[in-house]
């Protein structure tokens, strides 16, 4: 527990007064870098440096961080390399189910961007996991990507000016 500050001392030479007694100790003798120069990163680098480094030292892939329709249209695409280590039609129909599953629950209620994601046609995916398997040399076509995502639905009407709905209608005078 840290001791409590002094009356009689400011907070800066009591701060001051612990990190020499600590360096004293050695608390800071083994700490990882130490005596290395801090890496010199580029200014455009430097704002998303400090969650790359946390990451790696996390052990976290980036792909995480990933909104859910992103991270699933990366596993569409994945989705051929997946299944060619599975040993029956079954598990790549499996995969395939478990994946629209998570699609379907996506859509219905949807987080993130507005992103299309499509489901996997799981016949189109067996047929090509049993050409992979009849013939593992050429490796088979990606799927099909997406189609476009469809327009933005047309930006509604500016809401009227502050400065007209504070001030009355003048009616003319004499009118009723």
């Amino acid at each position: 527990m840290t001791e409590r500050k002094p009356p009689d001392l400011s907070f800066t030479s009591w701060i001051d007064r612990q990190i020499s007694e600590a360096a004293e100790r050695g608390a800071f003798d083994d700490l990882p870098g130490a005596g290395k120069p801090l890496p010199r990163r580029s200014d455009a680098d430097a704002g998303q440096a400090w969650l790359r480094d946390y990451l790696r030292r996390e052990g976290v892939a980036a792909e995480e961080l990933l909104p859910t329709p992103l991270r699933l249209r990366k596993e569409i695409e994945r989705l051929t390399e997946t299944v060619r280590e599975l040993r029956s039609e079954q598990e790549v129909r499996d995969v395939a189910a478990d994946l629209n599953r998570r699609i379907i629950q996506w859509r219905r209620i949807p987080e993130g961007p507005p992103v299309y994601v499509p489901l996997v046609n799981a016949d189109l995916l067996v047929s090509r996991w049993r050409d992979g398997q009849a013939s593992p040399l050429p490796s088979p076509p990606p799927l099909p990507s997406p189609a476009p995502l469809p327009s933005p639905p047309p930006a509604p009407s500016p809401p009227p000016r502050r400065w007209r709905r504070l001030r009355p209608r003048r009616t003319p005078r004499g009118a009723p």
